[in-house]
This record gives C-alpha cells, structure tokens and sequence, in this order.
C-alpha cells in the first residue's frame, strides 16, 4: 500500500516536472504574443504527461489483470490529440499571402513530446528538449526578425524605377 502511494507520489513529481518545462516555452510563447501561450503549453504537458503516467500504471498492473499493453499506442494517442489541437491553430490567410500559426503547432506538439519524455523517466531528454525547443523559438526568431528587417531596410534603399516615356 506505501509503496503505491510512492509510485503515484513520484508520478506527479514527473507530472509537477513537465508542466514546468512546458511552463517555460509558454512563457516564451506568451512573450512572442502568439495564440498559445503559458496555460496552453501547461496544459498540453499535464495532458500528455498524465496520459504516460497512466499507461505506466496500466502496464505494470496488466500482466496481474491478464490483459497486454502497447507503449507505442499511447504515444500515438498523444500525438493525434496533440496533432488536432495544433491544426486548430494553424491559419491560411483568405488572401493566400501565407500561412500562421504553423511554429505554435510545432511547439504544442513538441511541449507534449517533452511531457511524455518527462512521464517515463527520460529527465535529460525532456530537459534537453525544452532547452533546444527554446533556442529554436527565441533565439532563431530574434534571426528572422533581424533577416527580415534587413531585407525591408534593402528595398527601401533600392531606386526608384525610371519613368517610362
């Protein structure tokens, strides 16, 4: 009975952990002023990581229940859920000039990739991934903005075309 209770206990440290990774790419997220921010990368993560934990626990009571567990089928529960809520947040403009929303997708999915990674005990790899997540949302943006303000600065500089006659 204690030793449940530890397991349960040590699953909602991993819960508590990558919630606040996730924590982390929101706030970034937040800051960027983009749809998704703090509560939905947290909640993504708690959804994810609670679902991992779950199937943990199944696994190790089913040879006891006679029943066999998949692992593979709850990461792909993880992704598909993950995955529909991501397609809610991409946008096509309705005057084709581009398409958003794609980068907060990507980091909804990969905050619940982290989640998982942190509900099965991979803690370098979930660290590690929020650390990589967040150089490629914050620092790489900071490059595309400066990219693009270089290239406006450039076609304000070009001169004008000739008049025709």
């Amino acid at each position: 009975m204690i030793d449940e209770w530890l397991l349960q206990l040590s699953a909602v440290g991993r819960i508590a952990l990558a919630m606040g990774l996730a924590a982390c790419i929101g706030w970034e997220r937040e800051k960027a002023a983009r749809p998704a921010g703090l509560r939905t990368h947290m909640t993504v993560a708690l959804a994810a990581s609670l679902i991992t934990v779950l199937a943990e626990a199944m696994a190790h009571t089913a040879p006891r229940e006679g029943f066999a567990t998949d692992p593979t089928r709850v990461l792909e529960a993880v992704v598909t859920g993950v995955s529909f809520l991501g397609a809610g947040t991409i946008f096509a403009s309705r005057d084709g000039s581009g398409v958003h929303g794609l980068t907060t997708a990507g980091s909804l999915l990969a905050t619940a990739t982290i989640a998982t990674a942190a509900g099965v005990h991979a803690y370098v790899i979930a660290v590690s991934g929020t650390a990589l997540l967040l150089l490629v949302l914050g620092v790489l943006r900071r490059l595309d903005v400066g990219v693009r303000k270089g290239e406006e600065a450039a076609d304000t500089k070009a001169p004008a075309a000739a008049p025709s006659t």
